[in-house]
């Protein structure tokens, strides 16, 4: 089962109140680029439309508001505002809340399928029996066996949990899950860049940064639950140093 919380060490210039690097694991770098994956309804979902930046907030409220009349009848307003990632990597930490659950109740209120009447055989040579070998996703079409209206719903039945052959490469190859490799350390920056760690970066990074006092460096070990999850989410959308903002407390959500 994927983690709920995972570690992160961070580098800390305590003069300069702000967080250089940190030091992280697969486990959050896999939560990194999954996050690049969400659905924009799922974003604007998480973060709330009250507070998103821009329009999007403002986009999402109308179609929640929207009456389903005004609604293709194949389609449902959950589609946009709830929808299934395309892409799921198993194994990603669980950061971020009710994301699965969004995702598992907008497969099935998308998939609505009609049959006539007739779709029920009355038994071998009947006339009706080819109504069997149809279905429509719209309640107003027409059967083409028996001109009936195909608007008795079919019930849904989902299938299990699927790992597609792109995953299951992946975790058959390296033994884990997720999109990174677990046999590194990886160092993410405060605007979330990543790369592999190595002694020389860090310390090409250290003059870069212009640290004039090793001795204001401090170490920290911090815990990343569903709270800072989408408070990584939120930043990373509205600063360029959302590690400092995350886990220094320098600005607040908006």
């Amino acid at each position: 089962m994927a983690a709920t919380k995972v570690s992160l060490k961070l580098l800390i210039d305590t003069k300069g109140d702000r967080v250089l690097f940190a030091e992280a694991g697969k486990d959050f770098v896999d939560f990194l680029f999954h996050i690049l994956s969400l659905p924009v309804g799922t974003v604007v979902r998480l973060l709330s439309k009250e507070s998103m930046v821009g329009c999007l907030g403002g986009l999402y409220g109308s179609i929640e508001n929207l009456s389903e009349t005004y609604i293709q009848p194949n389609q449902t307003k959950d589609s946009v505002l709830m929808p299934k990632s395309p892409h799921s990597a198993p194994e990603v930490p669980l950061l971020l809340p009710h994301e699965g659950e969004s995702s598992s109740s907008s497969s099935s209120s998308t998939r609505a399928l009609y049959k006539c009447v007739n779709h029920i055989s009355n038994g071998y040579g009947s006339p009706y029996q080819q109504c069997c070998g149809y279905a429509a996703d719209d309640p107003r079409a027409v059967c083409p066996s028996c001109n009936n209206l195909m608007h008795t719903q079919l019930k849904y039945v989902a299938a299990p949990p699927a790992v597609t052959t792109t995953d299951q490469a992946r975790t058959t190859s390296s033994g884990e899950g997720g999109y990174v490799k677990g046999v590194v350390t990886y160092m993410v920056m405060d605007d979330l860049v990543v790369k592999p760690m190595s002694t020389i970066s860090s310390i090409t990074l250290l003059n870069s940064f212009n640290v004039k006092e090793l001795g204001a460096l401090e170490e920290k070990v911090v815990d990343v639950t569903m709270d800072e999850g989408v408070k990584l989410l939120k930043f990373s959308l509205q600063s360029k140093a959302v590690l400092t903002d995350v886990f220094l407390g320098k600005k607040q959500l908006a």
